[in-house]
């Protein structure tokens, strides 16, 4: 996610705990404020293609469901899923290079946290997208018949805070999955918008029935606007997804803090030479290891032999010059350990 105005980190070395983001480059003023407008325009050309297609995909299940009368709710709600999920995948692939693809204030707020874009093209690109949410909602509501059936509401049963917690949550999720896939810079960067777009579509899995899955306040906002805010509970998509962008960041900034690729390195290396040995040699190597451990800790010598009877036999050995036993080690190899007062060499 190439954004104008981050510092670029060092290509050939891993993540350096002191290296800053935000620090823009040495530019004019004015040319910066032109680059951020030009990347708000886009970014709502990119919000509205995102969401038609998830509003048009969730216009189309409801139709179907009432036109056949059949469609089980399961259905409904995968139909949903998968027109959000790979409406972002899809669209996200298309301008992450142009604009970041964020096309959700709650995403950009969690970019402005952590440092990735600055406070000038955060407002620019939130009135964009809400914008964006707005201009989808309505161009689908004039080409499609029937009630939109994009709003976000709470389902029965599930009271307002509850609802909070569920879009803090899955807006959470979204938010970690865009700052470590996108943000974080490695080998599967390139393909972020997949796991993005995953992420999205697991995420309606759970919450769309009881919530509809805001995770994004323009996606919610456009919807409500367009049909006059028919629900008292709008609030919810601003509160929750607003919390998620928190809790998402801050977890951000912890992994980041606790040098989180100290703990698992090499998993970016596509070398081969990385890759593990031969299991069987590392078997061996640590039953050997044990074996010779064992016969120090007795003060015995043990040698592992071939004899017909294939089992362990002892060896007397003579003590060393320098004061150490020469105990038998494992396939012919020896071994050394010292040689305690009132032990005997043989």
């Amino acid at each position: 996610m190439p954004f104008s105005g981050r510092q670029r980190a060092p290509a050939d070395s891993l993540p350096d705990p002191n290296f800053t983001f935000g620090a823009p480059p040495k530019t004019s003023y004015l040319a910066e404020i032109k680059d951020d407008l030009y990347a708000a325009l886009l970014e709502y050309v990119g919000t509205v293609f995102f969401l038609l297609l998830a509003y048009g995909g969730t216009q189309a299940a409801q139709g179907e469901a009432l036109a056949s009368g059949e469609s089980s709710a399961i259905e409904h709600d995968m139909y949903i899923s998968l027109c959000f999920g790979f409406s972002l995948l899809s669209s996200v692939w298309l301008f992450y290079r142009v604009t970041g693809g964020l096309f959700n204030p709650n995403v950009t707020l969690a970019l402005l946290i952590t440092g990735v874009i600055g406070p000038v093209r955060f407002v620019l690109y939130c009135i964009a997208q809400l914008l964006g949410g707005i201009s989808a909602a309505a161009i689908i509501y004039a080409l499609t018949p029937g009630p939109l059936a994009s709003n976000t509401f709470l389902a029965p049963g599930v009271n307002r805070a509850q609802g909070v917690f569920i879009e803090m949550f899955i807006t959470a999720a979204l938010v970690i999955a865009i700052l470590m896939l996108a943000a974080e810079k490695h080998n599967t960067t390139p393909f972020a918008p997949v796991g993005i777009g995953l992420t999205l579509f697991v995420c309606h899995l759970w919450a769309v029935f009881y919530t509809g899955a805001g995770m994004n306040t323009a996606r919610s906002f456009g919807p409500a606007v367009v049909t006059g805010f028919p629900y008292d509970n709008h609030w919810v998509y601003w509160v929750g997804p607003f919390l998620g962008s928190l809790l998402g960041s801050g977890f951000y900034a912890l992994l980041k803090h606790m040098k989180y690729w100290r703990l698992n390195p090499g998993q970016d290396t596509i070398d081969p030479r990385d890759s593990p040995g031969d299991p069987m040699t590392h078997i061996k190597t640590t039953v050997r290891r044990s074996i010779s451990s064992v016969s120090r800790g007795r003060g015995s010598s043990v040698d592992v032999g071939r004899g017909s009877a294939g089992q362990f036999s002892e060896k007397p050995v003579a003590p060393h010059e320098n004061g150490v036993v020469s105990t038998g080690g494992v396939d012919g190899e020896p071994s050394r350990g010292p040689l305690r007062p009132n032990d005997s060499a043989v």
